[in-house]
This record gives C-alpha cells, sequence and structure tokens, in this order.
C-alpha cells in the first residue's frame, strides 16, 4: 500500500463498513413493514403476538452471542469476521424468500442473530483502531449512518413488497449481500492499534504484537470490575429501549395515529429518524471530537445533549397525534439519538483498554439487545403503544443523570 492510499485508508475503511452497516440493518428493520404482506401467505404473522416473537427472536439470540463474538473479535482477525458475518446474513435473508411456515422464518430469524451479532463489535473496534483521537467520534458517527440509512430504506419494505412481491424483495437484497462480501475480501485490511496493519490473507491470526487479550473468563472480570464499565452499559441498555420501540414498533404506532396506512406510517417513522440522525452525527461527531480536547468529559457532555433531546421527543411520540406531531417527534429523536450514538465507542474507549474493546462492545450489545427484545415483546401485548413510548423517556432521563454524575475520564484513549 503506497503512502497516500495509506493516509487516506482509514476512512475508505469507514465508507467500506458503512455500506455493510446499511445492509445490517436494512436486513432486519424490512420485516417489520412487510407483515401484512408476508401474512397473506404465512398466517400465523397477521397476528400481533407472532409477529412480536418474530422480531424478538432475532434480539434475543443477537444477545446471547454478542458477548462472545466481541471476544471472538479481540482475539481473531476482524476483516474475516466481517466477511463471514455478511455472508451468512445475506444468504438468509435469500432462504426467507423460500419460507412456507412461521416456523421455517422464526429459525432463519434466530439464524441471522447469530451472524449479524458478529458484525457490530468488529466493526466498531476496527474503526476505534484506526481513528484515535480527533477523528474517533466523527469516524464511528460516518459509520452508523449507514445504519441509520439502512433503517430508512428498511421503511420501505412494504413498497418493495408491493412492486416486487415479499419473497423476491428477500432474494435480491441477499444477493447483493453476498457479492459485496466478495469485495470485503479484497478491500478490506485488519490493523490492531499495538501491532500495525496485518495482511488481508493471513485469515486465521490472531492479535498480534504486545498487547495480546487475555481469557474469555479474565477479560470479563477485568471489564466488570470497572465501575465507569457498569455506568456505560446502563445508559446504553436504557437507551436499547426506546431505540429497538422506534425500530420495530414506531411504524404499527404512526400507522394509528397519523392514517394511511403502512405505506406512509412506514417511511415517516424510519425516514425522519435516519435523517435527523444523519445529522445528529455530522454535528455530535465533530462537537465531541473538539470538545475532548479542551475537556476529557466533552464526549459526555455531547451524548447527554443528545439524550436530553430524546425525552421530549419520546413523550411527543406516544402522546402526539397528526402528521406534524410524528414527524417533529422523528425528527428530535433521531437528532439526539445520532449525537448519542456516534459517542458510545469512543467513550467506551476513554475507560476500557483497545485489546479487550471488542468483547466490552459485545456484553453492551447483550445487554442492550435483550433489553429491546425484552421491549419488543411487551409492546406486542400491551394495549395502549403511544403512552408506554412517553414513559420510556423516563427510563432515558435516568440514565442521562447517572452518565453525568459518575463518568469521569482520565484520557480519551486508554491503553
Amino acid at each position: 500500500m503506497n503512502t497516500k492510499i495509506q493516509k487516506i485508508y482509514p476512512w475508505i475503511v469507514v465508507g467500506l463498513l458503512s455500506m455493510v452497516a446499511f445492509l445490517n440493518y436494512l436486513d432486519r428493520q424490512m420485516l417489520s413493514t412487510m407483515q401484512a404482506a408476508i401474512g397473506v401467505d404465512i398466517a400465523e404473522l397477521q397476528q400481533a403476538q407472532n409477529f412480536g416473537r418474530l422480531m424478538a427472536i432475532f434480539l434475543w439470540v443477537y444477545a446471547v452471542v454478542s458477548p462472545f463474538a466481541g471476544s471472538v473479535a479481540d482475539r481473531l482477525n476482524r476483516k474475516w469476521l466481517i466477511v463471514g458475518s455478511l455472508g451468512v446474513w445475506s444468504l438468509v435473508m435469500l432462504l426467507m424468500g423460500h419460507c412456507h411456515s412461521f416456523t421455517q422464518m422464526y429459525w432463519l430469524r434466530g439464524l441471522m442473530g447469530v451472524s449479524e451479532a458478529l458484525y457490530i463489535p468488529s466493526a466498531l473496534s476496527l474503526i476505534a483502531d484506526y481513528h484515535a483521537g480527533k477523528s474517533r467520534s466523527l469516524a464511528v458517527g460516518l459509520h452508523m449512518t449507514g445504519l441509520y440509512l439502512g433503517q430508512a430504506v428498511g421503511g420501505f419494505g412494504a413498497i418493495f413488497a408491493s412492486a416486487l412481491s415479499w419473497r423476491m424483495t428477500f432474494h435480491w437484497f441477499g444477493i447483493i449481500g453476498v457479492a459485496y462480501a466478495f469485495v470485503l475480501m479484497l478491500c478490506l485490511r485488519e490493523k490492531r492499534a499495538d501491532s500495525g496493519l496485518v495482511s488481508p490473507d493471513r485469515t486465521g491470526e490472531a492479535t498480534a504484537g504486545a498487547g495480546k487479550s487475555p481469557g474469555l473468563l479474565r477479560s470479563f472480570g477485568l471489564i466488570f470490575s470497572n465501575v465507569a464499565f457498569w455506568v456505560i452499559l446502563f445508559f446504553f441498555a436504557s437507551t436499547s429501549l426506546p431505540g429497538w420501540a422506534t425500530k420495530n414498533w414506531l411504524p404499527t404506532l404512526f400507522a394509528q395515529h397519523i392514517g394511511g396506512g403502512m405505506n406512509v406510517a412506514g417511511p415517516v417513522a424510519t425516514i425522519t429518524i435516519a435523517f435527523a440522525s444523519f445529522v445528529g452525527v455530522m454535528i455530535g461527531g465533530p462537537l465531541s471530537d473538539r470538545w475532548v480536547k479542551r475537556n476529557l468529559r466533552g464526549r459526555i457532555y455531547t451524548s447527554a445533549i443528545g439524550l436530553g433531546m430524546m425525552i421530549p421527543a419520546l413523550v411527543l411520540m406516544g402522546l402526539g397525534h397528526g402528521v406534524a406531531a410524528a414527524v417533529a417527534s422523528g425528527l428530535l429523536f433521531g437528532l439526539g439519538y445520532g449525537m448519542f450514538d456516534t459517542n458510545n465507542m469512543p467513550i467506551l474507549c476513554q475507560f476500557v483498554p483497545s485489546r479487550l474493546r471488542a468483547t466490552a462492545y459485545g456484553l453492551m450489545n447483550m445487554v442492550g439487545v435483550a433489553m429491546g427484545a425484552l421491549c419488543t415483546q411487551l409492546l406486542g401485548r400491551i394495549p395502549n403503544l403511544g403512552l408506554s413510548f412517553a414513559l420510556l423517556g423516563g427510563i432515558t432521563a435516568l440514565a442521562l443523570v447517572l452518565q453525568l454524575t459518575i463518568l469521569r475520564p482520565t484520557t480519551d484513549d486508554m491503553h
């Protein structure tokens, strides 16, 4: 790799992984707006409780696998974990287009949870190793915009299903993912913060160099003995409740509040949040990267501003009616969520060393997604969906207080 490409390659990595992030959320989000279309062929999905079970099995499996996925990412070549993860979940998407029963789709959705769990800890720790200090929040945030865009395009699932059929929609997006896995095989390279670049053909190599990761139980022990990590874990998990609620149930809530059916509610619910989240990332990333130079709590303050925006947004989202309230609440929530989301890994880097970050983020994913799964199932059984959204604002407020009260970093990049 020549010097010029080596200088810009960290941003090439962000671009490559942003596309994977796009497919990651597109593939999981699309199902939430295709319930009616799939229900024509698979009658069990006409029932809200069964649909909640189908959405939740992905989350439960994802949660259980996440800490082990993070631990694997701290030890093996993350490039090949990312390529394998994308290839498997894309193949699952393709197979879902051939389902003829609820049971078949249920098991495939669970398998998707296994494969997708490998991606986020690997990708975020790789980006954090490529981008230290002045560009870390922005780089993580730009990667997260792929997730938001995937969520937004996933909101058009009902429209895709109407134009192509739900089976062909799954089929073609599965093929796209498998094809892109081959692109990553050629273009993506591993890098460890303490060991430099790793040749892309060394597929089984564990962490090279001085900073080898400790054993699994020792890793968990080191992480859980860190009080700051417990606070990070709590605010990550608590914000996962409204985060997953908006992904899985907001289209349904907006369909009740604004009319027009899922063809209108789906795009309104996903596009407003995705667009505003992108703006939040573009504000919160550079703000955090600059603020932390003057004050080590700058990343925490930026994240807290985002959480503060999410609280009134959830109340308006749950209790408001009409298109104006829906759009306003979606925009405010997305703006706050983008500022919060772009700083999670950078804040973690202030308290957890590089060799343990994927494991730590895997543990965060486990608890956060488990809370999301619980919330997804409960919202399918609670009659007043709007009030439930409003109450989630109170939980977010508690997370905000704990974050500002306890987290006091002594460095921006713990080694």
